[in-house]
């Protein structure tokens, strides 16, 4: 019988012995989606994609889907997604909800998909980029890896603080989670309806992105090749960009990766406003193989 990684200290991920097994702290053992956590997390999700549906959203959201098919142009999908997203979850009328835009409460009550989103622009490790990290954990079942400091270690002050800040983020707010449900799944959406400039693919279901960092030790290694090829550990949520000189602005070394179209969460583009990084891609994380070179 040959050896495989679910024994030990590693995730099932793939019998394949040139894939790195995972830490064994990575990924939980359920999650709300179509495919277990441990394949979303292994290396041959990166090599082999697979669609990623969250359990329920396209049979409970089917107005909108329905609305969208009729939709030839992209801009007036975007639109549509806007008006059912401000109707479907109250986000003008917040007493409809049974929320209050007044009180102790308010803040809470006032946050939504696009805060978050403008939120994680401007930093990742705060209270929004908390309830992304949560929702990530939530529907595909990858844990966090560095919120403001490494997370290696549930006992630790550090992940007692990030679990702090998830709370606070979506405690008593209005479905956020719910909300990005529909983000992610309109963004699949939008891929399958209009292809993307083959030039910025890399191979079927995938797209070439970049992500410029400054310090290569905060990067979990699980094994490095030749000509600067690495397999790393990403965090469970982060941001990429499509233009190599855009994420050159980010950091000395340059991370390119073949991104799985499945792992996109949202870009840039999707809805117009709802992203302040300019070609920002944010990526649910995992193994992935990199190529590492020097801007």
């Amino acid at each position: 019988m040959s050896e495989v990684d679910n024994q030990g200290g590693s995730c099932r991920a793939d019998d394949n012995r040139s894939t790195p097994p995972l830490p064994s702290d990575v990924c939980l053992p359920l999650n709300r989606c179509n495919l277990p956590a441990s394949l979303i997390a292994g290396l041959s999700f990166q090599r082999h994609p697979k669609a990623l549906e969250i359990d329920g959203v396209t049979v409970l959201h089917r107005d909108l889907f329905r609305r969208l098919d009729l939709l030839a142009d992209a801009p007036a999908r975007a639109e549509a997604f806007r008006d059912y997203m401000t109707v479907r979850f109250c986000l003008e009328q917040l007493d409809e909800a049974g929320l209050s835009a007044r009180g102790i409460g308010a803040r809470r009550a006032r946050a939504n998909w696009l805060r978050l989103l403008r939120g994680w622009s401007f930093n990742a490790d705060g209270l929004e980029g908390a309830a992304l990290k949560g929702w990530v954990e939530s529907r595909f079942g990858l844990l966090p890896r560095f919120h403001g400091l490494p997370l290696r270690d549930q006992s630790s002050p550090q992940y007692q603080r990030y679990l702090e800040m998830r709370a606070q983020a979506l405690y008593g707010a209005n479905a956020l989670e719910s909300q990005l449900d529909l983000v992610y799944s309109y963004c699949q959406y939008e891929f399958r309806r209009s292809a993307a400039d083959e030039t910025t693919r890399a191979g079927a279901g995938r797209m070439l992105l970049y992500r410029g960092v400054n310090r290569l030790a905060d990067y979990e290694t699980l094994r490095v090749s030749s000509g600067g090829r690495q397999v790393v550990l990403l965090n469970s949520l982060c941001s990429f960009s499509r233009s190599r000189e855009r994420a050159g602005e980010f950091g000395d070394h340059i991370l390119t990766a073949a991104v799985p179209l499945s792992k996109i969460f949202c870009h840039c583009d999707l809805v117009p406003g709802s992203l302040r990084g300019e070609d920002e891609f944010v990526v649910i994380g995992g193994a992935c193989e990199i190529t590492l070179s020097t801007f």
